[in-house]
């Protein structure tokens, strides 16, 4: 009995209960990253290098952004089998939650006005939902994204920083997504420039508070970043959320 007079709890029901939360926290956080890439894209003022090359794709093949985001998240994880990177839950939903959001949005939320008094608040919006998707559906560590399994697995093949690969990669994607018709804008720099800083504020606000490591209790972990377990990215870098 506890000291109320009431039945403790087992720990399978907590245990339950709080594996319940980090799946709803994980499919709201990718839903809610499909929707600002949807607001992102009805802003108008230019996309993040990923999005970019998704949208040049559209733009050749009349497949919804949806429907190309889908597709290129399913490519991009056939190149984590040669990186020898593992999969998670996260990994496999984010691939197709995200698609299916951006479509369900980009059905309900009109093209924005031409005022830059509509479309840029618009875009700063969904920078921020953006950020806020983020720390909601890493936090729950239930696998890296598609981008952040091919970032770091380059990372371990190459011996690169992270940072140098991802900055590669991402140059390498907003090239090709320019030279498709993706739209490469002041949206685009915004987006570079904030999603780090604010994916961290994101990190730290929904992730639980860090504990010590058993083996060194005055080594500190609370940096911030909470990476999934099985992705060997630092602390100090900010996964892609896609």
């Amino acid at each position: 009995m506890s000291g109320t007079g009431g039945p403790s709890e087992a720990p399978e029901d907590r245990g339950g209960r709080r594996l319940g939360r980090r799946l709803v926290q994980l499919y709201v956080g990718l839903a809610l990253y499909g929707v600002s890439l949807a607001l992102n894209l009805r802003a108008g003022l230019g996309l993040s290098p990923w999005d970019v090359l998704s949208q040049g794709i559209v733009r050749h093949t009349g497949l919804t952004m949806g429907t190309v985001t889908i597709a290129v998240g399913a490519l991009v994880l056939l190149l984590w089998i040669p990186l020898r990177q593992r999969p998670g839950l996260g990994t496999v939903s984010n691939v197709v939650v995200v698609g299916l959001a951006v479509d369900a949005a980009l059905a309900v939320v009109p093209p924005a006005p031409g005022s830059l008094w509509v479309r840029v608040p618009l875009l700063v919006f969904a920078v921020v939902l953006c950020g806020a998707a983020t720390g909601l559906y890493i936090t729950p560590r239930f696998g890296a994204g598609p981008r952040d399994g091919l970032m770091t697995g380059l990372h371990q093949r190459t011996g690169r920083s992270v940072r140098a690969v991802r900055t590669a990669i991402e140059l390498t994607v907003l090239v090709a997504g320019f030279a498709l018709g993706g739209s490469v804008g002041v949206g685009t720099v915004i987006f570079a420039l904030a999603i780090g800083p604010l994916a961290q504020v994101f990190l730290r606000l929904f992730g639980e508070p860090a504990r010590p490591a058993p083996e060194d209790k005055g080594a500190s972990h609370a940096t911030g970043a909470l990476p999934d377990a099985s992705s060997p990215t630092s602390s100090r870098e900010v996964p892609d959320p896609v």
